[in-house]
């Protein structure tokens, strides 16, 4: 079951009612009861006001946990792990730009400042053995994920799946880009990830989503909708197909589909609740780092493989601006290969050894980071 509801702006008492029928008509509330620990988990990647389609929207998260403390629910923690250290001093100011903060002073929630992290094994035939978790997610009774819609330099999108990357502690997420470093293995990653944490359900914020050069360094794309489904891997390719963006072009979703974890063929099949799908929705600015596209080249399958075979030659990595840069250091320390220098306070970007990953223009906060071609 997919809900979606149309909500024109993040007026509360709009984004209250959308969330509101949203949780009732997936039938949550026979799921809790009052004494289980809840962690709503979003998506506070940097510290970014929330009118920049950065993070989650507290009003989002404000409307669930309201409806949660009608439902009796008393344990109401929100928990991330941000682009960063993950320890105190960075996390409250996440939490302060991002909005958060408030919504612990109005009482309505706890922020986590348990920053420690627990091993969690994964289960036979999966490529990664264990995932280091940060601790509230693996303490859980009940998860509530709760993405903001983006595009993504790296893997196309930034939806339910990719958000559960927020549970790996701060630094340790370029550790798992440095293990996997092409994203065939990168997608797989984060499906067997994806598949430990197992969220119950999963809410997306695209009232105003990204578009272009995501996760951080796009541009707002209004989009007026709220979704909500269990089934997060078909929430996915739903949401993919609204974006019109070709779901075949994200490589998680292809490799969701392999693993049988995408059990629909097309969107026809999902049963919808809540509003009707509009029918003025606009084409998703894609991220530059994919807009090499040959598929028109030639006709049909010959077209898509002679596009991944351009694709690999002329390879996208990251370009400083001089100019724009401040010499923060944020690309450095979020690099996994460890190749970024600071010289005379201004970044340097080595070609040799980049895995063109983006982690440098996600961190970057002043879009000081561009994509150029190899060739």
């Amino acid at each position: 079951m997919q809900a979606i509801f149309s909500v024109f702006s993040y007026e509360q008492a709009a984004v209250n009612d959308a969330i509101f029928k949203m949780l009732d008509a997936l039938g949550i509330e026979g799921e809790l009861s009052p004494e289980m620990r809840v962690v709503i988990k979003p998506n506070l990647i940097m510290a970014r006001n929330p009118d920049t389609a950065t993070t989650t929207h507290p009003s989002v998260i404000r409307a669930v946990a309201l409806w949660l403390r009608e439902k009796g629910i008393k344990n109401i923690l929100l928990a991330e792990s941000a682009g960063g250290p993950y320890i105190a001093e960075f996390m409250k100011a996440v939490y302060k730009s991002c909005g958060m903060k408030e919504l612990e002073d109005e009482g309505l929630l706890k922020l986590n400042m348990d920053f420690s992290a627990k091993v969690v094994q994964c289960p036979d035939g999966f490529k990664n053995h264990s995932f280091n978790v940060i601790t509230p997610i693996v303490e859980a009774d009940y998860i509530i994920n709760i993405c903001k819609l983006k595009t993504h330099s790296m893997t196309g999108l930034s939806a339910g799946i990719k958000n559960l990357f927020g549970v790996i502690p701060g630094l340790e997420k370029p550790q798992l880009h440095y293990r996997w470093p092409k994203l065939k293995g990168f997608s797989n990653m984060l499906l067997e990830l994806a598949q430990v944490v197992s969220p119950q359900v999963t809410i997306i914020d695209a009232i105003e989503a990204m578009e272009g050069n995501g996760p951080t360094g796009g541009s707002v794309h209004k989009m007026n909708l709220l979704f909500g489904s269990k089934d997060f891997y078909s929430q996915d390719l739903f949401v993919t197909k609204l974006m019109q963006i070709d779901w075949e072009s994200i490589e998680m979703l292809v490799q969701a589909k392999k693993k049988g974890l995408i059990k629909i063929e097309n969107i026809e099949e999902l049963e919808i609740v809540g509003d009707k799908i509009p029918t003025d929705l606009t084409p998703f600015k894609i991220p530059d780092s994919k807009k090499l596209d040959f598929s028109n080249f030639a006709p049909g399958v010959i077209g898509k493989i002679f596009s991944k075979v351009a694709a690999k030659i002329l390879k996208s990595y990251p370009k400083v601006d001089k100019e724009k840069c401040i010499g923060c250091g944020k690309c450095q320390e979020s690099c996994p290969q460890k190749i970024i220098l600071i010289k005379n306070k201004k970044a340097v970007f080595p070609k040799k050894n980049c895995i063109s990953c983006f982690c440098c223009q996600e961190m970057c906060p002043v879009k000081a980071i561009s994509v150029r071609k190899a060739l």
